[in-house]
């Protein structure tokens, strides 16, 4: 961590934005402003449905609030930082906080890659094996298997945050993003990091694709299933938890392998930030969108609760 030491706090880095100050990007900032507002209230909103409702004290839902709070941490970590440079014209983030940044979105995204894997397999034993459901998914289990998506996705964040910073920074130290992302900062670097490129590509097999294979074999087997059904209603339910959770998952994973999957030299700093504000903003709005509006429990329990907050008046 020598480098670290050698490079001072006071040396800030320029995050160079997504915006200017032209009519049209001054709309599209208000906009991201919006949706980060819709995305805050939407998963506060779902946290607070799932803790206080005992009805939906249940593995599902348990793992649904994880994800809420998931989503919840990583627009925070972004949005707030771009929004405030944008207001007050100023685009410098400290040493320090480049690295807390990273570390939170690292981590965030890790977790939340193998969180998805495990919601999946929740809904294949559910579908494919119910009897057996509260024993495959038993409290101890769906409460060790979150706590190592965290554990997992937190050690991540470790390695890269201290890795990323042992390099050497020269030049402007213009970053080409919204916030500080590890494949954009490494551009700023004076020294070779071709090995680490590596080690975050591998770090991506693991951590993307390993789900991803999970993911996709638990709904071979529901949708084998679920066409094996006698009940039409029961065909129709399981096809639509399933459709939200595998349209979450497409939108995730598939914006995920695009930033960090790819080659250096076929990077563009224009598309790495757009994708970046797909599922880093637009992502944490539509997941409890899709979950509230396809889920009849949680409307239920929505409701339950605007009653008491009527009656309470």
């Amino acid at each position: 961590m020598m480098a670290w030491k050698n490079q001072t706090f006071k040396s800030d880095f320029i995050l160079l934005g997504i915006f200017d100050h032209s009519p049209t990007h001054t709309t599209l900032f208000s906009l991201v402003l919006g949706i980060f507002a819709v995305a805050f209230v939407g998963n506060t909103t779902m946290v607070l449905i799932i803790y206080l409702d005992s009805k939906l004290h249940t593995p599902m839902y348990f793992l649904l609030s994880q994800l809420s709070v998931m989503d919840l941490m990583l627009i925070c970590t972004t949005v707030p930082k771009m929004a405030l440079n944008y207001l007050s014209g100023r685009k410098s983030i400290s040493m320090a906080g480049c690295g807390t940044q990273i570390f939170f979105y690292v981590s965030l995204l890790g977790a939340e890659c193998f969180l998805l894997a495990i919601m999946a397999y929740d809904r294949y034993v559910a579908i494919c094996h119910p009897l057996r459901y509260p024993i495959l998914m038993s409290q101890k289990i769906y409460c060790l298997t979150t706590a190592s998506s965290w554990i997992l996705g937190s050690f991540d964040g470790i390695i890269e945050v201290s890795v990323a910073f042992s390099f050497s920074y020269c030049g402007p130290r213009e970053i080409p993003h919204f916030f500080c992302d590890v494949p954009a900062l490494l551009t700023l670097s004076c020294t070779d990091t071709s090995i680490f490129e590596r080690m975050i590509f591998i770090c991506c097999v693991i951590m993307l694709l390993f789900p991803v294979a999970v993911i996709v074999a638990s709904y071979t087997r529901v949708l084998l299933t679920v066409i094996s059904m006698g009940s039409g209603e029961g065909r129709r339910k399981a096809f639509t938890t399933c459709s939200s959770h595998i349209m979450v998952v497409g939108m995730y994973y598939g914006a995920a392998m695009f930033i960090y999957m790819r080659p250096t030299s076929d990077r563009s700093p224009t598309q790495d930030k757009i994708v970046s504000a797909f599922y880093t903003i637009l992502t944490p709005m539509l997941n409890p969108v899709i979950y509230s509006l396809r889920n009849k429990e949680v409307a239920r329990a929505f409701m339950k609760l605007l009653g008491k907050g009527n009656s309470g008046e």
